[in-house]
């Protein structure tokens, strides 16, 4: 007996020390990948730009820069309530409950077990047997034994057993370790992929918002054109019934009124459009936000300096990097624990109870009955099946890296088309100012000279539609300067804040 235990003893021992071995790759971070000699090319003037990108660590709540409340209550109901993220937030809860599943298996499994059977057992084998028996045993004996088979008949037997059953796989080539990494790795990239959704979703919101005020503005500017060629109407209406000016003038006055009262309807409904698309963003039905967003509100402005970081940082900060990153971390996982399959897998089972064939018997001690031992199964012949799963998680795994470079790749090339972008519109902007003050001057020359007959009305007439095409686009180009910085926020990864799945109960700890 002590010899059983001491073997069992050691070939548990063995077990263990064994346990710490580990085949296949161990993952090893990507290093931090910029460019060489990167540098932002900027544009010709950009010097004169009113707004620029700083170092600074931005904001986790970045569209405060934009000083507007309305905005900024929006951005805080979003996660909330938009579907998107909630959708992505139940796959996170999914992620976790397979994290959980994996790491289970890190532990015994111990169940409590209970049976009763009644049962019939057949008197024809016991006879047999004791009749094998009489052949071998002495003369008198087994003449005893071979007259005794042939009367043995078996009563009916009640069946009654209790007790817990144990069983632990003995993780000797990491096969478990390596599906729990892996598990791990993944929910790290659920985790990234709803962050990056939540950042596109508040970037796409934002940049509605930008578009809103700026079609407000624009339908603002139209209604204003419309009043100064009615107010130009009636002085041409008056000058004629002087006999001062002929008829075309009128009508070409009112022609002016009627173009400019035409583009109104389109501007309405490119809002009513664009609160629509807010309102889905925030899971409302059509009309639900037109109480907040109906009234016409200023364009936000950017600031004079906006922080965005180091652009070295764009691997810790972009979520599409970090979910790729993870991503490439589960796929080696996965190849080790398809190495580990090649390898045999080692099971301790345990078990203790009692069983009798009384209930009364059933706790009396010497009812007792127990095992242990450790089996093992080794792979022989699996058709191939093994060797194309290593296979594939090995070009899993390639692919897995080809996609990070990919994704760091594209991440470069958005944040130096955002930042072209955004300063490129800047300057647009400010020439655009320039032409509306001479728009304005003209227009205003035109309109005195009519005044006092020394011009023609087909001048006023070209001078008022100038205005309006310049004005027009100086209330799009000041709406497309803040998507712009949206733009460059989301390109950057939005307002930072790592996450980690350190714990195996489901808790996300923050950073």
């Amino acid at each position: 007996m002590a010899k059983r235990y001491a073997l069992g003893a050691s070939t548990l021992a063995l077990a263990l020390v064994l346990g710490g071995c580990m085949v296949g790759p161990d993952f090893k971070k990507p290093a931090t990948w910029t460019p060489e000699q990167w540098q932002h090319a900027k544009l010709e003037g950009s010097s004169s730009v009113l707004s620029v990108p700083s170092t600074e660590a931005p904001d986790p709540q970045w569209w405060s820069a934009f000083h507007d409340p309305e905005l900024t209550s929006l951005e805080k109901r979003l996660a909330a309530q938009n579907l998107d993220v909630l959708q992505a937030t139940e796959q996170l809860a999914v992620s976790r409950g397979q994290l959980l599943i994996a790491g289970a298996e890190r532990f015994p499994d111990l169940a409590a077990t209970g049976s009763y059977k009644r049962a019939q057992y057949s008197s024809k084998q016991v006879s047999r047997v004791i009749e094998r028996i009489g052949q071998n045993a002495p003369e008198g004996a087994g003449a005893l034994l071979s007259g005794a088979s042939s009367n043995v008949s078996i009563p009916l037997l009640n069946q009654w057993q209790d007790g817990l059953q144990a069983s632990w796989e003995v993780d000797l080539w990491g096969r478990v370790r390596r599906q729990y990494e892996a598990a791990k790795a993944y929910l790290t990239a659920t985790m990234e992929e709803r962050r990056g959704i939540l950042i596109a979703r508040q970037a796409e919101l934002a940049q509605d918002y930008m578009s809103l005020r700026g079609l407000q503005e624009q339908l603002r500017i139209t209604k204003a054109n419309r009043d100064a060629a009615q107010n130009m109407l009636n002085l041409s209406s008056a000058r004629y019934k002087s006999g001062l000016v002929s008829e075309l003038d009128v009508e070409s006055a009112r022609s002016q009124v009627e173009e400019t009262n035409a583009r109104i309807p389109q501007f309405e409904q490119r809002i009513a459009q664009q609160i629509n698309a807010i309102n889905l963003l925030m899971a409302a039905p059509p009309g639900s936000l037109n109480a907040e967003l109906t009234q016409a509100a200023i364009i936000p402005l950017v600031p004079a300096t906006v922080p965005v970081g180091l652009p070295s940082e764009l691997a810790q900060r972009r979520p599409d990097i970090r979910e790729a990153e993870a991503e490439l971390h589960a796929a080696t996982a996965e190849v080790g624990q398809a190495e580990a399959d090649f390898y045999p897998k080692v099971t301790i089972d345990a078990g203790f109870g009692f069983q009798s064939f009384s209930f009364r018997d059933l706790g009396f001690w010497s009812a007792r009955t127990w095992n242990v031992g450790p089996s093992i199964s080794l792979p022989i012949f699996q058709g191939g099946r093994l060797k194309g799963q290593l296979d594939m998680k090995k070009a899993s795994q390639k692919t897995a890296a080809l996609r990070y470079r990919k994704t760091v790749l594209k991440a470069w090339s958005e944040v130096d088309n955002a930042l072209t972008a955004y300063e490129a519109e800047q300057k647009r902007n400010q020439a655009l100012k320039t032409q509306v003050a001479s728009d304005q001057r003209s227009l205003h020359l035109a309109q005195e000279q009519y005044r006092h007959g020394m011009q023609s009305f087909l001048q006023v007439l070209d001078a008022e539609r100038r205005l309006l095409a310049s004005q027009t686009q100086l209330a799009d180009s000041t709406s497309v300067i803040s998507n712009n910085l949206v733009r460059l926020y989301n390109a950057l990864g939005g307002g930072w804040e790592a996450t980690y799945p350190e714990n195996t109960n489901g808790k996300t700890q923050h950073t």
